[in-house]
């Protein structure tokens, strides 16, 4: 019943996007990554679930620390969201590792797919992250956005109210 409906309590994504960058600095440390935080926005306040928004966001940085090692660095920016009249704040986490193949990004948020099922077994990886991602930004009625080049790196957007 919950998964309908569309949370309603004010939170502030810039609060819980520095917040999961903290939670992960020992990982990047460890990795050699460098995490860059842009707020591009004076109001990051919006309607949403605390709890789902920091798994979000916990779970993007975590891929791009984890896929995206050998770009060195990872950019997590919140700026105003110019996709969609219907909302107010685009967040992007972006790496610039090896990227995805092209035909593999419409299937990354599938339950248990993955691009290299060895190396994402290497990586701890349970092949669900995304598919949670796309389910909570759904609850929120949010949009997502994966992007990615091979040999560039991947960005992930989120366009929420």
């Amino acid at each position: 019943m919950r998964q309908h409906m569309r949370p309603t309590d004010k939170v502030d994504v810039s609060i819980i996007c520095k917040e999961a960058i903290e939670l992960l600095q020992p990982q990047a440390k460890e990795e050699d990554i460098t995490i860059s935080f842009d707020k591009g926005v004076d109001d990051s306040v919006i309607a949403g679930d605390r709890n789902e928004l920091m798994q979000v966001m916990t779970n993007l940085v975590e891929n791009a620390i984890k896929y995206g090692t050998s770009g060195k660095k990872v950019d997590v920016r919140i700026a105003s969201c110019n996709l969609h009249t219907n909302h107010k704040l685009r967040i992007e986490v972006q790496d610039y590792g090896q990227g995805i193949p092209a035909e593999h990004v419409p299937r990354l948020t599938e339950r248990f797919y993955r691009v290299d099922a060895e190396s994402s077994r290497r990586k701890k990886g349970t092949g669900l992250g995304l598919a949670i991602v796309k389910h909570i930004i759904g609850r929120h009625r949010g949009d997502l956005q994966i992007s990615s080049r091979v040999g560039e790196g991947t960005k992930v957007g989120i366009c929420l109210s």
